[in-house]
């Protein structure tokens, strides 16, 4: 970017700073362009968005608020559309659109959010005694309110061991700020999987790669996978019984590989399964490329020794800790 003073490049940079935000004071990683020439500094509306979304994201962890993707996913869920939801919800009529783009509903709205997060039985309730909706328009809300309870039913078993290999976890400092999606890691896992058949080893380091460097370039990862500092340098945490997860749905198959010197392991390759590009915006994918394109000539050993040159790891490993996603902004080799 150019400076509007001397028209010259601008570098861009990294600084601590604090922000207050209703009143709490929060620090965060200050993106800006600065201009050597004027000793001012510029942003964008893109570095804008990403300053706040730091500050914007430790608010609502703090008080329980839900986050853009949750808030998102539960009306997919039920088919709706945001200004459906507003009405459903007794909001403005803007409202739920505004908190999936980013803005921090309030803390009543927060609290009646998450209610309806955690209980089909209240919203049921809601769309009962809802004056602002027609009879047909409540009957067909309830059908679908229905519908997502009998694929629950039917899925209850699988849904259960997802949650156990999660550990039921909310978006947190440790998942980057998004609810774990199982659905895109096992697309994540794909991914390289095509890209570059990798060994198990491996893959855990360029899932790690992939989600922190997301985080230091939107402040939000992409799986909400949470990551510990394991002997061999960071991996998903429960990595084993989410790949058999992954494996048993088709995302991709393995072989057992001879690596010489008397190392044998698993090597993942890609399967007749199609890579999901729907489920990922642009700069995700951009962030699996840049991943990939920079491992794409390393082996399991090489990478492995790279992840234990990242802070990450190595305030971490002796405790076998989960990492805290600001260490994506420590990252030395992506």
């Amino acid at each position: 970017m150019k400076s509007p003073i001397s028209r010259k490049e601008m570098t861009l940079r990294l600084e601590k700073k604090f922000m207050v935000f209703r009143k709490e004071e929060f620090e965060y990683n200050h993106k800006s362009y600065y201009c050597i020439d004027s000793g001012e500094e510029f942003t964008t509306t893109e570095l804008d968005e990403f300053n706040l979304n730091q500050v914007y994201n430790q608010y609502r962890d703090n008080h329980n608020i839900p986050f853009p993707d949750e808030i998102i996913k539960l009306r997919k869920k039920y088919d709706l559309s945001a200004s459906m939801m507003s009405r459903v919800l007794g909001l403005g009529a803007n409202s739920y659109r505004n908190y999936e783009k980013g803005e921090v509903p309030n803390l009543a709205n927060a609290n009646l959010i998450n209610t309806v997060l955690n209980s089909i039985r209240t919203l049921k309730l809601l769309v009962d005694l809802n004056n602002d909706l027609s009879v047909d328009e409540k009957s067909r809300i309830l059908k679908k309110i229905d519908n997502v309870i009998e694929d629950y039913d039917s899925n209850k078993k699988e849904i259960n061991f997802l949650n156990y290999l999660f550990e039921e976890r909310l978006p947190d400092n440790y998942s980057g700020y998004i609810k774990p999606s199982i659905e895109k890691l096992s697309n994540m896992i794909l991914f390289f999987a095509e890209k570059l058949s990798p060994s198990e080893t491996m893959m855990n380091k360029l899932l790690f790669y992939s989600d922190f460097l997301n985080y230091r370039n939107t402040a939000y990862s992409i799986s909400g996978t949470n990551y510990m500092a394991h002997n061999y340098g960071p991996v998903p945490f429960n990595y084993g019984s989410l790949f058999d997860f992954a494996l048993n749905k088709g995302y991709f198959y393995i072989n057992v590989e001879d690596y010489g010197n008397g190392y044998v392991g698993k090597c993942f390759y890609k399967s007749k399964r199609n890579f999901n590009v729907e489920l990922f915006n642009s700069g995700e994918i951009e962030s699996l490329n840049i991943v990939a394109n920079t491992f794409k000539g390393c082996n399991a050993t090489q990478i492995k020794d790279k992840s234990h040159e990242e802070k990450a790891w190595i305030e971490n490993e002796k405790q076998k800790g989960l990492i805290d996603y600001k260490y994506a902004f420590d990252l030395k080799h992506v």
